[in-house]
């Protein structure tokens, strides 16, 4: 973490007039997370982004967090055609049906798997042995891993779960730690 006295360099994509973007490259992005409904939500919240800007998701982060019941799976699961009309007139989150729709199958896919396996933590984790990948900060969209975790969630059921996406979700919950060479935020780590 970079002293009070200096300016702090950061990722280039961290943009300085947003304070959420800061809070979430300094806070969270690259810190390994094991709380399973954080762990839900960032799955679903990447995959919201697909197509979009990740400032416009975090930007509606809060409004996903109300309309989809605090990342709740069980309640998710049973959504019914009253709940999914009202999600797609929430202009507070994306409007997409697909995407929408991918939540409530993530939500079922997401309780078989933690029936299964105990929960994504777990499942996740064992991909990297527990520990994360550090990478060497260069610009990274896909890797033979994520690949191979994409193929076994989309085998799953799960929906908007596309290498690239599941890279960015690595990223994002810590499992891979791709900090710019001269982000202070890689340096601390």
């Amino acid at each position: 973490m970079p002293t009070q006295s200096a300016i702090p360099q950061r990722c280039s994509w961290a943009n300085p007039a947003n304070p959420l973007y800061l809070a979430y490259h300094d806070q969270e992005w690259g810190v390994p997370c094991h709380d399973e409904r954080r762990l839900f939500e960032m799955l679903n919240l990447e995959g919201a982004q697909a197509g979009l800007s990740w400032e416009t998701i975090l930007n509606k982060r809060e409004n996903y967090r109300l309309a989809f019941d605090d990342w709740d799976a069980k309640k998710i699961a049973v959504y019914d055609a009253n709940k999914v009309a009202s999600l797609l007139a929430n202009a507070g989150i994306v409007r997409n049906r697909l995407k929408v729709a991918a939540a409530i199958t993530n939500a079922n896919t997401y309780l078989r798997l933690c029936d299964e396996l105990g929960s994504l933590d777990v499942y996740l984790w064992a991909h990297v042995n527990g520990k994360p990948i550090h990478n060497s900060g260069e610009r990274i969209i896909k890797t033979e891993l994520s690949d191979r975790i994409s193929k076994d969630l989309i085998k799953r059921g799960f929906k908007f779960v596309g290498s690239t996406i599941i890279y960015a979700y690595m990223q994002a919950i810590g499992m891979v730690q791709d900090h710019a060479a001269d982000c202070d935020w890689r340096i601390k780590q």
